[in-house]
Order: C-alpha cells, then sequence, then structure tokens
C-alpha cells in the first residue's frame, strides 16, 4: 500500500477544515449582539476549542503537505510557537475576566412557539446580574435580542419576577417592586432595553 499518495489529499483536508474554523471563528467574533443569529453567538463561546481545532489541522497540513521535507519542521514551528501561546493566554483571559451565563429560565411566549423569553444569570462578578433576552424564531435563524439587565448590588435592584403578560409585551419587576414593561416587535426587537442598577 502506497501511503504517500494520500498524504497531499490529506493536507488538503486538513487546510479546508482549518480554514473552514477560522471563518467560523470569524464569523463568530463578527456577530453583533442585537439580532444576532443564535449559531453565531454559540460559536463567540466556544472561541477556544475551535482556535485549538484549527491549530492542530493546519499543524497536520503542514505535516503532510509540502514535497521538501527541510520546510515541514520551521514551518511547524513557527505555527506552534505563535498559535500555542495565543490560545493559552486566550484562555487564561477567557477564565480570570470572562464570566459564565446560565439560563435560570426559558418560557415561550403565549401562543407563539418561535419565541421565547430566556433570563440569564451572570457568575464570576462581585453583584448578582441577570440578563433578560428574547429569542425569535426557529433554529438555525433563531436570533437574541436584549430585553434588560439588572445589577443586584443593592436589594432593591434585583430582579424578582419576569414574565410574559401577552404574546408581545413582558414585565420584568425588580423586588423593590418596580416593574419595567416592554413591548416586542413583530421580528423580535424590543421597543426598549431596560437597565437597572448599572
Amino acid at each position: 500500500m502506497n501511503v504517500t499518495r494520500y498524504r497531499r489529499p490529506s493536507a488538503f483536508l486538513l487546510l479546508t477544515v482549518a480554514v473552514v474554523l477560522g471563518v467560523a471563528a470569524v464569523a463568530g467574533l463578527q456577530s453583533g449582539d442585537e439580532g444576532a443569529l443564535i449559531l453565531l453567538l454559540r460559536l463567540r463561546e466556544h472561541l477556544l476549542l475551535i482556535g485549538w481545532l484549527a491549530l492542530a489541522a493546519l499543524t497536520g497540513a503542514v505535516l503532510l503537505g509540502p514535497a521538501k521535507s527541510s520546510l515541514r519542521l520551521p514551518l511547524v514551528t513557527v505555527l506552534l510557537v505563535i498559535g500555542v501561546p495565543t490560545l493559552l493566554i486566550g484562555g487564561w483571559a477567557s477564565a480570570v475576566f470572562g464570566g459564565s451565563d446560565e439560563a435560570v429560565k426559558t418560557e415561550s411566549a403565549p401562543g407563539r412557539g418561535d419565541r421565547k423569553l430566556v433570563v440569564m444569570a451572570r457568575s464570576g462578578s462581585l453583584d448578582p446580574v441577570w440578563c433578560i433576552y428574547v429569542h425569535q424564531g426557529n433554529p438555525p435563524l433563531e436570533r437574541r435580542w436584549s430585553v434588560g439587565c439588572f445589577n443586584g448590588d443593592s436589594e432593591d435592584n434585583a430582579l424578582s419576577e419576569t414574565v410574559w403578560t401577552a404574546s408581545d409585551r413582558i414585565r420584568m419587576t425588580t423586588k423593590g417592586g418596580v416593574g419595567h414593561f416592554v413591548t416586542i416587535a413583530p421580528d423580535g426587537r424590543p421597543d426598549r432595553i431596560v437597565s437597572v442598577g448599572q
């Protein structure tokens, strides 16, 4: 069996994988917050994993690709010397500065299967923070819109309740008893974004 004839197709395949992963990472980074596709936001959440996979695929492509074996080692060395520290620093910065969000409530709008209310609690900050979103549409075209953010730096600002009052209206109530109403347009866009204690 002649293994060398599979080197170039394998190298091309790995290079294609690396390029696709790179494009996915850029698309995730470029996706805006308001009205962004959930699919792209998920890519943003997994940038480090995508980076490691792209580096592995690119390294494999270089090891299999060049006809001259004298070029392989220097190219792989450059890739690893630049790529590994960059990804390690990115992982450290993400662990230190990036808090993780956890969904504490998900509720469909009355009579609407394509619209959801999602309440996220943010960890990693000194004060509890809740962010409220509306997800509009069905995968893969589901989009996310910000509705409000509550910083529980004081008891009165903490989020107490978030409910649909109609299929296009949300009420968010603080522990201090203040109610905030937001109306949702047919495309999922809120008429305003509530910010409390920010």
